[in-house]
């Protein structure tokens, strides 16, 4: 651990605890003389057993003010020994706690029914001296026959001046079950029978005195107290410091007493890191003996010896393991080196380039002139790299730059399959943010995706929606940036042939996009019922007023390449949600149905970042001449709580499998035959058909396990008349579930039966599918980690719980570290998991019942 990691008492969000182990002490019982001269003192426990009944209350103090009602451990009975083992919350987190909080801890005895009296108490300060806080085993004072005051100069102090070998010891004692001391199993085992020894001494010798045994919770850093926060300016500014960068957990999780130091919940301590710039004079920006061990290693007066230095067989080796490291993967300091030395040598192997930047110190001026010059030199990368060098972890403008005009050789249609990422990827710039027509005019990303969206109707379709939806963040400075961007693109477009005809067309939209919204907002407002909703419905889209049953043409914003100029009233819809989404058939130019659903109140970002990886996946599959039947349905979030999808004529499996009134047999197949039938095939079905629905079984179960689709059940697994088989609503992604136990991919009983069952040939041919479509994606695994992560920004729900593990869990699901064969049998087990599972189908049956139930 770094030792100048720690965290500060104001970012720690939970209630102060404290658990109350065991009281240890034995007391003189009372003289009989005693007993018979006050009476009531016989009805005091303690007075006549050793181990009599009693709790303890703990109330939080500061400046010899109570800070909260007092809270009590459960009455106990005791036999033997005098343990709680018990946990007590306080009603104040840490982040509110001054500086003098004391803890005022009363064991109370008792002298009869509902009358408590004190046995002892003891007041313990929260912080150390040097201001941290404290944590793990405690050894308090107990002041006999008295309750603990809390007061600042305390009568009843925890911590008394002894010099006696059992302090001393007990002192000891902590730093080992800290880990502060090295463990030496033998010799402490002899040590801790000398101890036991050397306490029994003490205890005869100190017979009246007593201890209560406190645990504080442990932390993965330490706690330093802070009663000052940093201006914004210095956080934003950190060189008006010198700083050392402290990771803080926002909600640092504490650890029980038992539980390793630093063992904590690794989630809970991974996300929402705030980076707090602290003043060190003994810590400074850079690590002086690496800078020097760097500058030794790269000397610039090498620069011209390096320009024929070539790797022998060994070195090259070691170089070709770099460059397959995956985008996630981190270099050591030797890598680097390596990478630096090698430099002029790596320019003509094109997977060099991105591993080359990432070992340069940028912030030697002479270095980074170095890496730019040689910037043109290099072989033309790929655009995966390219997407890389525009992500968070590169900052200099003439990376990015160079990046950018590497996009420029790509065809818009794959620009289109990267325009989300490239918008976000904005947030990674360095633009400028006043206004005015130049305002984003110093970034070379800006200026190119503006030049494309103009030329091109459909990227400036889709490059205007993601922008709006962004001016939405709540980040203010994001929401100021994408404004200026937004701005700048529609100066652009005046500027082009017909641009005031373009830019109509995007006003003319979001007015189409914004009177449905409207219509959504009031049928999921109103408390009818759903038939009467489905009645307004159809009322306000043929009310001329709205202008929605016939308008002058429009390109769909979901899909710009259908021209819409009205819609079919009669045939709109509300669906059985609590949102209450709408189905509205559009009218074509052509005459034709376009059926879309609208939404109002979802956030559709995360469903449209999905469906746009399957898109990419299904093209990538494509190139390699494996079309796999899938079914990318199209999707547009038009804001952070509206949306659009297009609606495809299906059934889910969960209808199928309950039997829907054109198949006399419930099941997939039964439904396939009766949609497809062909006598002359073995199960009665079109062979095109069952060939779709097994390819696009296969397909859709190697993407959904690659990115981690999570709350799969048959009501979200859905199939065509003629066979297309695919997943919808995409709540959960990058491994997250809302059931316990789920399988990494869904292939339920279902869908095997469908095919013909586990031992037919269409499973056979299944499996090998799977196989194929996995170790193709795997070698494009670089294209698709740079695409998530330039979205660790993004407003995703589930990339924003964890953003720094995103791409990481991604990677984890190629298993890169596999040979393919390797791979292939790791797909092969997930596949066999999944159709032994028994618990997935316990909890499909309870989802259907309880759909059934709320229907």
């Amino acid at each position: 651990m770094d030792p100048f990691t720690f965290a500060s008492s104001r970012s720690l969000e939970t209630n102060v605890e404290v658990r109350i182990d065991s009281l240890e002490g034995q007391r003189s019982f009372l003289a009989y003389t005693t007993l018979m001269a006050d009476p009531s003192l016989k009805h005091v426990g303690s007075n006549t057993a050793p181990y009599s009944d009693m709790y303890v209350t703990a109330q939080l103090f500061a400046d010899s003010k109570p800070l909260a009602v007092p809270v009590q451990t459960s009455y106990k009975a005791f036999k033997n020994q005098r343990v709680w083992s018990e946990w007590l919350t306080v009603p104040v987190k840490y982040c509110d706690l001054p500086l003098s909080s004391q803890l005022a801890i009363t064991v109370w005895d008792l002298a009869g029914p509902g009358r408590p009296v004190p046995f002892g108490g003891t007041t313990v300060a929260l912080f150390e001296k040097d201001n941290n806080l404290k944590k793990g085993r405690q050894k308090c004072k107990v002041w006999l026959g008295v309750e603990a005051d809390g007061l600042s100069d305390s009568t009843t102090p925890s911590t008394v001046e002894s010099h006696s070998e059992m302090d001393r010891l007990e002192k000891l004692f902590k730093k080992h079950e800290l880990k502060e001391l090295p463990r030496i199993d033998w010799l402490d085992n002899l040590a801790f029978r000398q101890i036991e020894r050397i306490n029994k001494e003490a205890t005869t010798e100190n017979q009246n005195d007593h201890y209560l045994f406190i645990d504080f919770p442990r932390f993965d850093f330490p706690i330093v107290f802070a009663d000052f926060e940093y201006s914004d300016q210095n956080r934003r500014d950190p060189s008006n410091l010198s700083p050392t960068t402290s990771t803080v957990p926002s909600s640092s999780v504490p650890q029980r007493s038992g539980q390793a130091v630093g063992a904590g919940s690794g989630s809970e301590l991974s996300s929402n890191r705030m980076i707090m710039p602290v003043y060190d004079p003994e810590n400074p920006r850079d690590n002086p003996a690496e800078s020097k061990h760097r500058r030794l290693v790269r000397s610039h007066r090498n620069g011209p010896l390096d320009r024929d230095l070539k790797p022998n067989a060994k070195i090259r080796d070691e170089l070709n393991e770099i460059l397959n490291y995956s985008p996630t993967h981190d270099l050591n300091g030797a890598e680097k080196d390596l990478l630096w030395k090698f430099r002029f040598y790596l320019t003509r192997d094109k997977r060099g380039l991105t591993k080359f930047l990432k070992s340069v110190a940028w912030g030697d001026p002479a270095e980074s002139k170095q890496a730019v010059q040689l910037l043109p030199k290099w072989t033309e990368i790929d655009v995966d790299d390219a997407l890389e060098l525009l992500g968070p972890g590169f900052d200099n403008p003439a990376v990015r730059a160079y990046a950018v005009d590497r996009l420029r050789k790509a065809d818009d249609n794959d620009l289109q399959l990267y325009l989300l990422q490239l918008v976000q990827a904005l947030k990674f710039e360095k633009i400028r943010t006043e206004t005015g027509p130049d305002a984003a005019a110093d970034s070379s990303l800006v200026n190119f995706l503006i030049s494309r969206a103009c030329m091109n109707e459909t990227l400036g379709n889709f490059f205007y929606w993601y922008l709006m939806v962004e001016t939405e963040d709540t980040n203010q400075e994001y929401k100021r940036l994408f404004s200026k961007v937004a701005y700048q693109f529609q100066v652009a477009l005046t500027r082009m042939p017909d641009g005031d005809k373009k830019r109509a067309i995007l006003k003319r939209q979001a007015e189409f996009v914004f009177g449905i919204g409207e219509i959504s907002k009031e049928i999921q407002s109103n408390k009818d019922s759903r038939p009467k909703k489905v009645e307004h419905l159809k009322h306000a889209l043929s009310d001329p007023k709205n202008e929605l049953i016939s308008f002058e043409p429009v390109p769909l914003p979901l899909d710009p390449s259908v021209t819409v100029v009205g819609c079919f009233p009669e045939s709109s819809n509300v669906f059985k949600s609590s949102l209450f989404p709408l189905l509205i058939h559009l009218k074509t130019d052509k005459g034709e149905r376009y059926p879309i659903i609208f939404k109002t109140g979802d956030d559709l970002r995360q469903d449209q970042l999905v469906i746009q990886i399957v898109t990419l996946m299904d093209n990538l599959l494509r190139k390699e001449n494996l079309d796999l039947k899938l079914t990318p349905y199209r999707i547009l979030a038009t804001s952070a709580f509206t949306g659009v999808v297009q609606f495809v004529d299906s059934l889910s499996l969960a209808t199928i499998e309950r039997g829907v009134s054109t198949v006399p047999v419930a099941g997939i197949l039964p439904y396939l035959k009766q949609n497809n039938p062909d006598p002359t095939q073995e199960y009665g079905v079109r062979a095109e058909v069952m060939d779709t629905y097994v390819k696009s079984c296969a397909g859709y179960c190697v993407i959904t396990y690659i990115l981690g689709v999570g709350d799969r059940h048959l009501d979200n697994l859905l199939l065509t008349p003629d066979g297309y088989f695919f997943h919808a609503d995409f709540g959960f992604i990058l491994g997250r579930d809302p059931k316990p136990f789920a399988p990494a991919m869904k292939l339920c009983k279902e869908m095997v039966d469908g095919m013909g069952g586990a031992n037919s040939r269409h499973y056979n041919d299944f499996k090998n599918y799977c196989y194929t479509a996995y170790t193709t994606l795997r070698k494009s695994s670089n294209l698709i980690l740079n695409l998530f992560a330039l979205m660790v920004d993004a407003n995703i729900p589930d990339i924003r719980l964890e953003p720094d593990k995103a791409v990481l869990k991604v990677k984890d699901r190629f298993c890169l570290e596999m040979t393919e064969e390797d791979a292939i049998k790791h797909f092969r087990i997930l596949i066999d998991d999944s159709m032994n599972s028994v618990l997935p189908v316990l909890i499909d049956r309870m989802h259907g019942l309880a759909q059934k139930w709320r229907k």
